[in-house]
């Protein structure tokens, strides 16, 4: 599972896409997270706060990081 999250490489982005990569560590789930920060590929998902997670080409989060519950859900 190929698991996108947008932003500016800023601070709660990164930790986004950490915080995500432990969760599924945690439950024996292979992802691949990818930190995405070229503001044209961002733009061209139609997100306007970030950070925003893109899973399967469908932005399913914007503008915070993700409650443990959501991540798990996506994940499993």
């Amino acid at each position: 599972m190929k698991i996108i999250v947008l932003g500016s490489g800023c601070k709660k982005c990164t930790n986004t896409a950490e915080f995500i990569k432990s969760i599924a560590d945690k439950n024996n789930i292979s992802v691949d997270v990818v930190k995405e920060t070229n503001l044209e590929i961002i733009i061209s998902y139609g997100v306007m706060s970030t950070p925003a997670i893109v899973i399967d080409d469908k932005v399913v989060h914007a503008g915070s990081i993700p409650e443990k519950t959501k991540v798990e859900g996506w994940i499993k």
